[in-house]
This record gives C-alpha cells, structure tokens and sequence, in this order.
C-alpha cells in the first residue's frame, strides 16, 4: 500500500514541475540559450550548423527548405510548440533516435522553462 504522505508529496512534484515548465524565467533563458547559440541563431534565415530558431513555434520539424536535415528529423512528424521542444531538449536521440543534433540534454526542468520562454519571446 501506498503510504498517503509520498503520494500526495509525489504529485506536488509533478505539479510544480509542470507549473515551472509554463512559468519560465525569460532573462534566465537568455543565459542558457549561450549553449544553443553554438549552433543556432534566432534570425530568420541565418541557418548556421543549426537552422535557424526563427519562427521554430510555428513550423514543422524540418521544414526550413535550405537546411540540411537529418532524415528522422524529417520523419518525426514533430511541430514545434513549447511542450515539444522541452520534450526534444531533454533528450534530443529519445525523442527522435537518429537525428544529428550532437546535444546531450538538459536535464533540469527549470533550465529547460527558462530557455523555452526566451525563445517565446526571441524567435518571433
């Protein structure tokens, strides 16, 4: 049996994981997008080993015409909206095995809530 107390702590946490994710921290975001910048830039048309970030919350993956996607980018069926793209960042090869991202993951979910509402308000 379940003992009540580690239940109810056990959901708080996922609660305030879910509630962190949509209340990032925009300025902080702007830090932790320095990992990102190595390979993307957040012009629209300014592919670099990355595509471009630009508009990334209302496309498709893969959908840039002159980037050179992996093919299970292009097979992932994925568009881009904040829960995806803190899905892909976690863990970009779980998410979509084979794509040539060469990016670990960020495992903080905090991290992930900052960087998501910078690029909110960034890549418009």
């Amino acid at each position: 049996m379940i003992n009540a107390s580690r239940a109810t702590a056990a959901l708080s946490v996922l609660l305030l994981s879910g509630a962190a994710r949509a209340d990032g921290d925009a300025a902080r975001g702007e830090a932790r997008f320095q990992d990102c910048a190595a390979c993307h830039r957040l012009e629209a048309g300014a592919n670099n080993v990355g595509p471009s970030l630009h508009g990334i919350f209302t496309r498709k993956a893969g959908e840039i015409a002159d980037f050179r996607y992996s093919p299970a980018i292009k097979r992932s069926g994925i568009v881009w909206t904040p829960e995806t793209l803190d899905k892909f960042i976690t863990d970009p090869q779980a998410l979509v095995p084979g794509n040539r991202m060469p990016y670990a993951g960020m495992a903080n979910a905090s991290d992930r809530a900052d960087l998501i509402a910078y690029l909110t308000k960034a890549s418009q």
